[in-house]
């Protein structure tokens, strides 16, 4: 066995990890590793897809993180790194001459001054 860092083969055992695995130090660069890596390769781009998919659908960040059982923070990691590819801004090659605006008008209730004069 050699160390990652120097390749040296001057090694020793030094304790055991929270997994239980056995953990080892290198004597010349002081280096502590395991002997095998588990390689996690991440997720699928099927499942960053479909996360993706349901983002933009509207779902809730938790709520989807719940159904594929992964973390929420990963799906938000994803959005920022698309988030980054996206253009900054929207530039039209025509400008419209034309443009709509819808208008909401609510009530409250009259305030309770003009109730005292409506009623003299």
């Amino acid at each position: 066995m050699q160390c990652p860092e120097c390749k040296l083969d001057h090694i020793r055992k030094n304790g055991i990890n929270r997994q239980g695995k056995q953990n080892y130090i290198c004597v010349n660069c002081q280096r502590q590793f395991i002997n095998d890596y588990q390689s996690f390769k991440g997720y699928s781009d099927e499942m960053r897809n479909e996360c993706l998919t349901m983002y933009v659908n509207g779902m809730g960040l938790r709520a989807y993180a719940r159904v594929k059982k992964i973390h929420h923070s990963t799906v938000i990691n994803w959005v920022k790194q698309v988030a980054q590819l996206l253009p900054n801004s929207y530039s039209p090659e025509v400008n419209p001459e034309v443009g709509e605006l819808d208008e909401l008008e609510t009530f409250v209730s009259k305030k309770k001054e003009n109730l005292d004069m409506d009623s003299c």
